[in-house]
Order: structure tokens, then C-alpha cells, then sequence
């Protein structure tokens, strides 16, 4: 892939692409109001992975900011968070959406989601990722309403806002623009829309 190519994810559909050390990818909030579920995994060694449950205990925080580095589950610094226009609003709670979750939402046929688009989007560069980690769901907007209720939010974007991750080992990272499209997760309209991403830094 080269380098600074602008690279969709499409609605409701995942991405997975190689990000050497050093390298930075900024992922782009089009259309300002989708989430995109965000995975990374250890380059040689799949089973080690950026881990949300891990992160926030070495932070204290359940909102990453920049500058903040992103652990994996051997507490091992992967991703650091550099660069954020966004409203500074992300999740780090919510497990990937999959088909039990719109199960639950009454869904009686198939739903896309996060955790099928995970797999696939490994699938499509020869992987197979060993689990579904819980995501850094950036873009996302789950209020903790006093101390101990969750909401589901619209994001508080503008269109073109962005986040920017370096790498800090090699690693795969992978995207999946949330097919939600019953809770207002996507915004009040309930809409999926593509995000696009570009890598800059060392080949």
C-alpha cells in the first residue's frame, strides 16, 4: 500500500493493513458522525494485542488523549494517540458489535457487524485473528451517566475530523466502520457511512 494513499473503508465493511514502526496512520471521519471500531495486532505474533481492559488501568482514564500510548495485553506500549481534531470523544468499553448483539435488538435475519467485519478484513491480507479483542472505538459516545449508567450517544464530530496513531511495533491494524443502524450510535439519522485512512512515515 502506498504510502499517503487515501484508502477507503466502506459502509458497514472492514479494513486491515501491515503499519511498520514508526509509521503513522490517520484515520478520517468523513462524513463526521461514524464510528470505526479499531483494532491492532502484534505483527509476528497475533495472540498479543491492543487491549482496552489493559490500557485503562495504566491511565487511569477511560478516554484516550493525545499523547497517551495504547498497551497491548502484555502491557506493551503498541499505538500512541499524536494527533486528534476530533471532539476528543472516544470509547473504550463497548465490546465489537456482533450477530447475538442484534439478536438482542430484534433483528430476526442477518445484521452486518463488527466482529464479521473484523475477520473478514484479516482474512482479505492471509490472517486469522485468534479473538475478537475489545476495540478502541474511536469517534464513539457512550456517556457514563453518574458514575454508573451508560448512554448511547450521537458522535460530536465535524466531517473531515480525524485521529492520527503511530506505531510503536510492528503491528496490523484493522478498521470496521460500525454497521449500527438501530441505536443512534452512527448519529441521530442512524446512518453508516464510509471513513477513509492514509499511512505516512518509513516504508
Amino acid at each position: 500500500m502506498a504510502e499517503s494513499e487515501l484508502i477507503t473503508v466502506p459502509a458497514r465493511r472492514g479494513k486491515a493493513v501491515r503499519l511498520n514502526k514508526g509509521q503513522s496512520i490517520r484515520v478520517i471521519n468523513t462524513h463526521g458522525e461514524q464510528v470505526v471500531d479499531t483494532w491492532a495486532f502484534v505483527a509476528d505474533d497475533l495472540y498479543e494485542f491492543m487491549s482496552m481492559e489493559h490500557w485503562r488501568p495504566t491511565v487511569q482514564r477511560i478516554i484516550p488523549e493525545v499523547g497517551d500510548g495504547l498497551v497491548t495485553n502484555k502491557r506493551r506500549p503498541i499505538l500512541t494517540l499524536t494527533e486528534d481534531t476530533s471532539s476528543g470523544i472516544h470509547d473504550t468499553l463497548m465490546a465489537a458489535c456482533d450477530s447475538y448483539r442484534y439478536g438482542l435488538l430484534g433483528c430476526t435475519e442477518y445484521h452486518d457487524n463488527c466482529t464479521d467485519n473484523l475477520i473478514a478484513a484479516m482474512r482479505q491480507i492471509g490472517l486469522t485473528p485468534p479473538e475478537v479483542p475489545c476495540p478502541l472505538n474511536l469517534f464513539m459516545n457512550i456517556p457514563v451517566l453518574d458514575g454508573r449508567r451508560l448512554e448511547f450517544s450521537a458522535p460530536e464530530n465535524k466531517p473531515g475530523d480525524y485521529v492520527t496513531l503511530r506505531a510503536e511495533m510492528d503491528c496490523i491494524m484493522a478498521f470496521s466502520t460500525c454497521p449500527q443502524d438501530i441505536l443512534p450510535i452512527n448519529g441521530k439519522a442512524c446512518i453508516v457511512t464510509e471513513v477513509h485512512f492514509e499511512i505516512t512515515g518509513p516504508g
